[in-house]
């Protein structure tokens, strides 16, 4: 059964939620900026086991709220947001439960499976997420980098989630054309993970009420879960509460 996961999305030190494809290095466009750091959320989080939930460095100046979150429930929530070779095994140290990596894997929009083995190698593949967020191209969708600003050469199909599989414990995906904006999931996004993913998925992008975690528990016969962001009231949505979701994740 498809189950809500939570999310702590950071941007210049701060918990906020943005539109996704809007991020650059002069900043974003911006739903909603909490009063509360990261360390509020992992401990909401925590206190109603709401699992797998993923805290996302958004750009520099995110470090020290990161790893409060991670501190307030080790093991509970996974981390990601300029994770390399380097710094994996710190985070996971620090209380990741795993790391997530995106850019990193690419060299000039080219997927390097040196990368790839060089950071297995760090975290092991069961601590290990493979972030393939992408935007929707001619021919289907694309691996988006950078912020998601670079579409990347690898495309998101069932042979690429087969072969990638392998090598990690799960995918996240968020849909960066939608992400951020309350507008409705990708539906053939959604139903082409269901089908494809041999591994746990979480997707992420568009989601704004209930209606649509029952709308990804169909599409994808249960095999997808679903981040949901800026419709949330904990992020000053009106679309979904917390409450709904636990309640869901409880049934």
């Amino acid at each position: 059964m498809t189950q809500f996961r939570p999310c702590i999305d950071l941007h210049q030190g701060q918990v906020k939620q943005i539109v996704g494809g809007s991020l650059n290095d002069q900043g974003a466009k911006t739903n909603f900026v909490s009063q509360y750091d990261a360390e509020y959320y992992a401990t909401l989080y925590r206190k109603h086991n709401l699992t797998g939930g993923h805290v996302i460095a958004l750009g520099p100046g995110n470090q020290e709220q990161a790893l409060k979150a991670l501190a307030a429930w080790p093991e509970g929530l996974q981390f990601g947001g300029g994770v390399n070779n380097d710094n994996a095994a710190a985070f996971i140290e620090a209380g990741a439960s795993h790391v997530i990596v995106t850019s990193y894997l690419f060299d000039g929009g080219q997927f390097s499976w040196d990368k790839l083995n060089k950071i297995k190698a760090q975290t092991g593949a069961e601590h290990l997420i493979l972030d393939l967020s992408c935007r929707r191209t001619d021919d289907g969708w694309h691996i988006a980098t950078d912020r998601w600003q670079t579409v990347t050469e690898t495309p998101v199909n069932a042979e690429t989630l087969a072969e990638l599989s392998q090598h990690c414990a799960e995918f996240l995906i968020h849909a960066a054309d939608v992400e951020g904006l309350q507008g409705g999931i990708d539906e053939a996004l959604v139903t082409l993970l269901g089908q494809a993913c041999p591994i746990p998925v979480t997707y992420a992008g568009g989601a704004r009420s209930l209606e649509d975690l029952k709308l990804v528990d169909r599409l994808s016969a249960g095999r997808v879960d679903l981040t949901i962001g800026s419709a949330l009231d904990i992020f000053g949505g009106t679309g979904i509460t917390l409450e709904q979701c636990i309640e869901w994740n409880n049934r």
